[in-house]
């Protein structure tokens, strides 16, 4: 499957607006972001691609972009070149096969990213496994919704869960993950393809979602639902400004937030 890269020159606009930008391309259908220090560039499958859909977006910020499309084959070549290694909280080492472990981390992920989402360094990302290490994983029945790459699920799987379900909507991410799990040498992580619907019917411990705020607004009930009695729900995907309407989404639930932490405008937080 072959993908279009829409390359977006970053240098001189506003400290957040590359981040907004990341927020509404997604909604679009883009689905892989590689964040530089000029530039901002996102990709998304060539069936999916509608420039003026892309153009109408942009076009209010008055951002010239780019657009190429990328071979299958040459997007292992563009992730290795773009591809750093990322340490959290002075824990987790999340790396590519080719970079050496770092020799302090107690956690180390290996992971071949391809064009799946979730490479630790975006805030979401980070700030969920920062959340993720802070509280006992073992012998707990965990969900990751939106798993991407699989890093949560991998954290998780080390952190000694007993079993994983890692749910993704995207088929390049559901293949990618059964790749990373053997990278990693894990057990217990179950990789299925689809949205909440294709969840087995269980009680899960543990609920991640590192998505949007439309799909968390929309399911967060079915999450909630889910949860076992004092289950923890991870969420992320959404900034600041929207955790207000997060908060109500779970108040109606039952659910409170437990903690929260935030960069660059993005939030992560934990609810009980």
């Amino acid at each position: 499957m072959n993908y279009i890269e829409v390359c977006i020159e970053t240098s001189g606009l506003p400290e957040i607006l590359p981040e907004i930008l990341l927020a509404n391309l997604s909604e679009l259908g883009f689905d892989s972001f590689v964040e530089e220090s000029a530039q901002l560039k996102a990709y998304i499958p060539v069936a999916s691609f509608n420039k003026a859909e892309t153009d109408n977006l942009l076009q209010p910020y008055f951002i010239e972009y780019t657009v190429r499309e990328i071979a299958d084959k040459n997007w292992n070549a563009e992730w290795e070149e773009n591809f750093k290694p990322v340490l959290i909280a002075d824990k987790l080492f999340i790396r590519a096969a080719f970079h050496s472990p770092h020799e302090k981390a107690a956690i180390d992920v290996i992971i071949e990213p391809k064009m799946s989402f979730g490479t630790g360094h975006h805030e979401t990302t980070s700030q969920m496994c920062e959340l993720i290490m802070k509280y006992p994983h073992q012998g707990k029945k965990v969900l990751d919704m939106g798993s991407g790459t699989g890093i949560l699920a991998i954290v998780a799987a080390k952190l000694g869960a007993a079993s994983v379900c890692a749910v993704d909507t995207d088929e390049w991410a559901f293949n990618n993950i059964r790749e990373n799990i053997q990278l990693n040498h894990v057990e217990g992580i179950t990789p299925l393809m689809g949205d909440v619907s294709v969840v087995p019917v269980a009680k899960y411990d543990i609920i991640y979602a590192n998505i949007n705020l439309n799909v968390l607004k929309n399911d967060i009930p079915k999450y909630t639902g889910m949860l076992k009695k004092n289950g923890l729900l991870f969420l992320s995907g959404f900034y600041e400004s929207d955790m207000e309407q997060i908060l109500n989404v779970c108040k109606t639930t039952g659910l409170n937030v437990k903690e929260q932490i935030s960069a660059r405008q993005w939030v992560a937080c934990v609810f009980a």
